[in-house]
């Protein structure tokens, strides 16, 4: 079964959260601060993380820089503060989705089993040969997993890539943030479209805000331009 390494401070929300996902099945793996967590991460490579921000040592900002900097690896954060600025931050160093506490357990879990799966999908579609997607002066190449703007490089977490990439397989098209949510993180809950707004916010920051229009209400659309 894969493993998650559980990375929180405080030891009854650490225990209640370890509990849960072994029940689930899972290998778990605990850890009560900064350097403690990328230790463990070293030692027992895990599968996702599920990584509170607040913490001794070092914040899970750090913990989460390092790790990604090491190897992709999904990761769930909890933030104790609804605080946007934290959670841009923590999604630009690469985390995939947060969580604010207090959260329900089964929601976790739920998540955690949908970041298993986008990592699952990524790798059978990187297996597979598949056309690149041109739209204006943006590429986006499934198989190399590459974006390029004019002819640039752009660097994007292996989440934000899959976002972009469900936008370009239909340019122009407004998609609706229950869609993305589904087809890209792999669950579909009302109280999940926050995550694509923030996730959203990032890629426009790499790409440009012009070129992803929102509708408000509704969704988004990758736009063409040159």
């Amino acid at each position: 079964m894969p493993t998650v390494l559980v990375v929180e401070d405080e030891p009854v929300i650490n225990q209640a959260v370890s509990d849960r996902l072994r029940a689930e099945g899972y290998d778990v793996v605990s850890a009560f601060s900064g350097p403690e967590a990328a230790e463990l991460h070293a030692a027992h490579r895990p599968d996702a993380i599920v990584l509170d921000i607040m913490l001794p040592g070092f914040d899970g900002i750090e913990v989460c820089r390092r790790v990604q900097t090491e190897r992709p690896v999904p990761v769930i954060m909890l933030t104790a503060r609804d605080d946007e600025s934290d959670i841009l931050v923590g999604l630009g160093v690469g985390a995939d989705d947060y969580l604010t506490k207090p959260f329900r357990m089964r929601e976790l879990v739920a998540r955690v089993k949908a970041l298993l799966r986008r990592v699952e999908r990524a790798r059978e579609l990187a297996a597979s040969p598949a056309s690149r997607m041109t739209v204006g002066d943006l590429v986006v190449d499934p198989t190399t997993r590459r974006v390029t703007l004019q002819d640039r490089e752009i660097h994007l977490t292996p989440l934000e890539f899959d976002l972009l990439a469900m936008l370009a397989a239909s340019p122009g098209h407004v998609l609706t943030r229950e869609r993305l949510l589904e087809e890209v993180w792999g669950w579909a809950d009302a109280s999940g479209t926050r995550t694509v707004d923030s996730h959203v916010k990032g890629v426009r920051a790499k790409i440009g805000a012009d070129r992803i229009r929102t509708v408000h209400g509704v969704g988004y659309a990758l736009e063409p331009l040159s």
